[in-house]
């Protein structure tokens, strides 16, 4: 079996490949670099079966059907995150996450594969109403990036209605784990916090830091989606989360850590903790690793985080300027 990796290079991509790889298959990575890093898969440099392909999904001059040719399963994962940089910048969200969906729906749709699974994301859910928040929860996108996450997904179950592609719908809540994005623009809590830590500097702690997050690891996130791929499931939307939600406070005590607190940040829910009960049901899947034993990993692997940049109130307030502007 040959699977296509879009995003492969990246933190949830690079993950899914290693699972793939795991469990026989043969993989082609999409990856134009922009998130992802090569060192992501530098474990499998030499292997026949793992090969890498240069190229910009969202590049209409870009044709992506030979990559697509052979291939049996697709899992969609590339895609520009982060919030400021989505206010600043819509129209390459749009681009990235949007037309490029598009793009590798139609090269999946040509190629006749088995199945399509897209990572979508939680934050289509804005503030939710609803805690655990199942899959018929109102969709509210409180910023480009959730929107255009959105957006994304309607065209793949679309696509599956109108042209019959097999396609599943992945709802991802606060992944984490090794190799998550350590430069480039203020984002997850994990990142921000392992390189204070690092530096010695106290922790940059959102409001009272008792808002509490689904953080689900990310390897569970790929057997998630592999789960899915290889059901007889098609046309469902899935939340994949850790059947549990937690304060950053006790992130913070889990890290051994001192903390300041800054701002609470407008268009943030309180909390998120994704009902799960339809994927345990329809798949039979339920997520391995807890949260102590991931942020123990998270520690043991923190020398991934030695070059990644150190924020400061200072950094962040100005970092996070717009956000404040456009979503206050």
């Amino acid at each position: 079996m040959k699977a296509i990796v879009t995003g492969g290079a990246g933190f949830i991509g690079s993950h899914m490949c290693d699972l793939l790889v795991q469990e026989g298959f043969r993989v082609t990575i999409i990856d134009n670099l922009a998130n992802g890093r090569l060192e992501n898969l530098s474990h499998h440099k030499g292997n026949p079966d793992v090969s890498f392909v240069q190229a910009d999904i969202g590049d209409y001059a870009t044709d992506l059907d030979p990559f697509f040719s052979d291939a049996d399963y697709v899992f969609h994962f590339a895609a520009l995150a982060d919030i400021v940089p989505s206010i600043n910048d819509p129209l390459t969200y749009h681009r990235a996450n949007v037309d490029g969906t598009i793009r590798v729906l139609e090269a999946a749709r040509k190629a006749n594969i088995k199945k399509l699974i897209y990572a979508a994301s939680s934050s289509c859910y804005g503030i939710p109403d609803v805690y655990p928040t199942p899959e018929t929860a109102r969709i509210d996108p409180q910023y480009p990036y959730a929107l255009t996450k959105y957006l994304g997904e309607e065209y793949v179950m679309n696509w599956g209605k109108i042209y019959g592609l097999p396609v599943v719908s992945m709802r991802f809540f606060n992944v984490y784990g090794p190799r998550h994005r350590t430069g480039g623009t203020y984002g997850a809590v994990f990142g921000v916090f392992l390189a204070q830590l690092l530096a010695g500097k106290p922790l940059t702690v959102v409001g009272d830091g008792e808002q509490t997050r689904d953080f689900t690891f990310v390897t569970d996130v790929a057997s998630a989606c592999y789960a899915a791929a290889t059901s007889e499931i098609t046309q469902e939307i899935f939340n994949v989360g850790s059947d549990h939600t937690y304060s950053v406070n006790r992130l913070v005590e889990l890290l051994g850590a001192e903390k300041i607190h800054i701002p609470k940040r407008p268009g943030e829910p309180d909390c998120t903790y994704a009902d799960i009960s339809k994927i345990k049901r329809l798949l039979g899947w339920e997520p391995k690793v807890s949260f102590e034993e991931g942020v123990k990993i998270m520690l043991d692997n923190i020398e991934l985080w030695r070059e990644a940049p150190v924020w400061d109130e200072e950094s962040i307030q100005e970092a996070t300027r717009d956000w404040f502007k456009y979503l206050g």
